[in-house]
């Protein structure tokens, strides 16, 4: 089968949210869903978004292996959710994520004048009522990640022995998560009315609205908690992985605007057959490798006939042998998947961060490029192994250790090319590597072209055109949107296919206008009050923009007819004749 999946470069990763901003815009912008984040940036160490989601104990997600080294779900079985189906306490209210909130700007515009200056209070998004804002989805890094805050992380309470939580032995590095669209998802398995599936084409993990009964079990279900409910519609929502952008070749919206550049998109072809066993193994630090143990290399002459006979096109396979994915996962081995003890499979994976050992270097008075510093540097590195391995591979510190090595090596052997010196084939050896895989792992982490970091078939589909169309609607690149390539140009790759105009029609032009005008921001009551300009054509004046005026000089209100004395109201002869007159 053929997965579509993402590695995240945490090397790069600045935190600016321009992701998360992004993917709010294009996904969960409307009513019901205010407190929702399908992509969020998390600080660590922090509690994250839900607060304390990777607590299992408490939230019951995920798989857990029993005495016959068979998979149940953690938080019980069919028959025990049939029994709770109607009062389900495993799940996190709207405190662990937050209350969404608004500011009260009219009283900015409307308070009378004083002595001080007025101020927009919060309001809750959810009662319209003043609220005091205490917590948000990326809350960690605004308070500094102090020891209040990081006390609250699971992962650092394991190696709690090993971390202090000192000034100056701080530390701090960010982590963007989105749905990990996993092999084995204890979503869909959690879900009474089998609303939630796994596409066969991509492994896109989606939930089917019209099947969807609200149980709410998919969100104990899912160890990351990257299921929602929206209370507005009575439904679960997730990340959808951009799909309709993916089916036309496009990546996804979160990927396409990354300041940093620091996600890679590509195709993966695994053994459906060997996901369960991989999942079942015994010890929780071998379930790394087992999960690599299901990937198929798409160069195996063997592996491209089983791929063809089970009807993947050739232009799949194609894109799954230049899948940078692949290259990070299983030739250079430095992507880790986040937490594979929750026995999910995640398909979305991290390459864990280097940046601080070189500033730990140089603030030390060393060279902080010089191998011989790098490799001891990882061994006393200020983000400890051991919280890096408690994220990535169960606890098991060994494959992060490597990983971390292999980075520095790149870092140093690189370094001498571009000052001139001559190649340190030892360098690349010290970590069981040639130059030339260095070279290659550079490039790919370094400097990759847009091509090279999105590699994604478009999908196979009778109507094309029409997928086409869909992918314009969930783009950010239409005319008179605020795309980021510049113009409403459809050259090269960045704008390709995404330029096109917005298809306009009764159905959507209506759709579109009541999404804008059916809520208020905060209570009802201020409905009267607003002005929404996101409706305004930019002709004559919107209507509540100014307040009336009154008295003798008030103009008369226009009735968009021209009106003479002879020819009355009309239509453009009426105004042509005026004209004339």
């Amino acid at each position: 089968m053929a997965q579509m999946s993402m590695v995240m470069n945490l090397d790069k990763c600045i935190g600016c949210h321009t992701c998360t901003v992004t993917c709010k815009q294009a996904w969960t912008n409307r009513s019901g869903v205010e407190y929702v984040w399908f992509n969020n940036v998390e600080s660590r160490p922090g509690q994250g978004y839900p607060r304390t989601y990777q607590d299992q104990d408490k939230w019951q997600g995920g798989w857990t292996r029993t005495r016959t080294g068979k998979l149940k779900p953690r938080a019980g079985g069919r028959v025990k959710k049939l029994f709770s189906i109607f009062a389900n306490p495993k799940l996190p209210s709207i405190q662990d994520y937050y209350e969404p909130w608004t500011y009260d700007y009219e009283h900015l515009l409307t308070a009378p004048a004083g002595e001080h200056s007025p101020v927009a209070r919060p309001k809750s998004l959810l009662t319209g009522e003043d609220t005091k804002v205490t917590w948000s989805a990326n809350w960690d890094d605004s308070l500094a990640g102090g020891n209040e805050i990081a006390a609250g992380d699971p992962v650092l309470a394991q190696i709690a022995d090993k971390v202090r939580q000192e000034y100056e032995k701080s530390f701090l590095f960010f982590l963007p998560r989105i749905c990990e669209h996993c092999l084995n998802p204890a979503c869909a398995a959690s879900c009474p009315s089998g609303a939630i599936y796994k596409r066969a084409e991509d492994g896109i993990v989606l939930v089917d609205q019209d099947r969807c009964r609200g149980w709410r079990m998919c969100i104990t279900g899912c160890p990351y908690k990257k299921v929602y409910f929206n209370h507005r519609t009575g439904k679960a929502e997730k990340c959808t992985m951009c799909f309709p952008r993916i089916e036309i070749g496009q990546p996804t919206i979160c990927s396409e605007t990354c300041v940093g550049r620091l996600r890679y998109l590509g195709l993966m072809l695994y053994d459906a057959d060997r996901v369960t066993k991989a999942a079942s193994v015994k010890d929780e630090k071998d379930l790394y490798q087992a999960q690599r143990g299901c990937f198929l290399d798409p160069f195996d002459p063997l592996v491209v006939a089983a791929a063809r006979a089970e009807g993947i096109p050739d232009d799949w396979i194609a894109a799954a042998q230049r899948s940078p994915v692949w290259d990070l996962i299983m030739r250079h081995e430095v992507a880790l998947p986040l937490h594979p003890e929750y026995r999910t499979m995640p398909m979305v994976w991290y390459i864990p961060p280097l940046s601080p050992v070189v500033d730990v270097l140089r603030d030390t008075g060393h060279d902080g490029e010089d191998v011989g510093n790098l490799f001891g540097a990882v061994d006393a590195l200020r983000i400890p192994v051991e919280y890096l391995a408690g994220l990535f591979t169960a606890g098991d510190v060994a494959p992060v250790d490597a990983v971390l090595r292999k980075l520095a090596a790149m870092r140093s052997y690189q370094r001498r090319i571009n000052l001139g010196e001559e190649r340190d084939e030892s360098i690349a050896a010290a970590v069981g590597m040639t130059g030339q895989q260095m070279d290659e792992m550079y490039r790919l982490l370094a400097i990759a072209k847009y091509e090279d970091r999105y590699v994604i078939p478009a999908a196979h589909a009778e109507d094309a055109h029409n997928l086409a169309a869909l992918g314009a609607e969930c783009s950010l690149e239409f005319e008179g949107g605020p795309g980021m390539g510049g113009g409403y140009d459809t050259s090269g790759p960045f704008g390709e296919a995404s330029g096109a105009p917005q298809p306009i029609s009764v159905e959507n032009f209506h759709m579109l206008r009541n999404r804008q005008t059916a809520d208020t921001v905060a209570g009802p009551e201020d409905k009267t009050g607003r002005v929404n300009l996101l409706n305004w054509d930019g002709k004559g004046q919107p209507s509540g923009l100014f307040p009336p005026r009154t008295g003798p000089d008030a103009p008369d209100e226009p009735t968009g007819e021209v009106t003479t004395p002879e020819t009355g109201a009309g239509g453009l002869g009426a105004a042509m004749e005026a004209r004339n007159d």
